[in-house]
């Protein structure tokens, strides 16, 4: 048997020395050894007692997968095949991009004050696992979701994660190209999280990140090339009154540069900085009359 705070100490000080990268829903070495020891073990995120003793199995479990985290520089919720991402349990599997927008916890907001009413439809864009539609399905208890993406093993995820949630019942999920895989009638809330990493950062990856599949992930030379469609679509998309939500992470500055006549809302994320951006349909119906003209 071994003490849970001996094993917390023992794979704290591996992932310290090993230098490894975070950002994949952690975000530092401790944060990291908790969330393996808590997801091998079932034990709720804070223990009431770290005095706990493991037994044999659980404790060799962690520190194989602790070995495999530090010589593989796998994503944790990769070798776990779940992670806690805003209060919920995803399942997530290689190939997939791992739960961690910032969306989610405005989501956990009701996007408050920027949402003008309780949406009936929504959209989540280059869904992946599902997460943040998931949340939005969750947080508004009558509204209808759509998670859409172009890989087929991300939207069967999706499916996955809906059922294992208990939303299969108010979810649909198409593997589609962008709004190719919406169906009729327009949205109250647009989500998406798209590839917006440009080709230099791409390029220079820590080997967590580089794991991660490049669909999910390259947005083109300027790292846009998706975040232009989904702009230049979302109005044939979004009813009146509705409201556009799009990760950008590092490119604020490129998308103030890139539509410098569109009146972009950048609310302080949970996580501090400016990586997400708000749109009304209003501006995205004016944005859309003005390229018409």
């Amino acid at each position: 048997m071994t003490e849970l705070r001996t094993l917390l100490a023992e794979v704290h000080e591996w992932f310290r020395e090993a230098s490894l990268c975070y950002g994949q829903g952690t975000e530092n070495a401790w944060d990291e050894a908790t969330a393996l020891v808590l997801g091998v073990t079932g034990l709720p995120d804070a223990p009431s007692s770290l005095d706990i003793d493991l037994d044999e199995a659980a404790t060799a479990r962690i520190r194989q997968l602790a070995q495999r985290r530090v010589d593989e520089r796998q994503p944790l919720a990769w070798l776990l095949g779940k992670t806690q991402y805003c209060g919920a349990w995803f399942t997530v599997e290689p190939g997939i991009v791992v739960p961690r927008s910032p969306i989610g916890p405005m989501l956990q907001d009701g996007l408050r004050p920027w949402l003008v009413r309780p949406p009936r439809r929504i959209l989540d864009l280059c869904c992946g696992s599902g997460c943040l539609g998931l949340l939005a399905a969750k947080q508004f208890p009558a509204v209808k979701v759509t998670l859409v993406d172009a890989d087929p093993r991300a939207a069967n995820l999706a499916r996955r994660n809906a059922a294992a949630l208990g939303l299969a019942g108010r979810t649909e999920v198409a593997c589609a190209d962008l709004f190719e895989g919406t169906p009729p009638g327009g949205f109250d809330l647009i989500l998406c999280n798209p590839p917006y990493v440009d080709a230099a950062d791409l390029r220079s990856l820590p080997p967590e990140f580089a794991h991660e599949p490049a669909l999910g992930l390259a947005g083109g030379e300027d790292g846009l090339d998706v975040v232009r469609r989904i702009i230049d679509q979302a109005p044939a998309h979004l009813e009146e009154g509705g409201l556009l939500v799009c990760e950008v992470g590092m490119n604020a500055w490129r998308v103030n540069r890139t539509w410098p006549r569109l009146p972009f809302i950048w609310p302080d994320t949970p996580a501090g900085g400016t990586s997400v951006f708000l749109l009304d349909a209003e501006a995205l119906h004016s944005h859309t009359s003005v390229i018409a003209s």
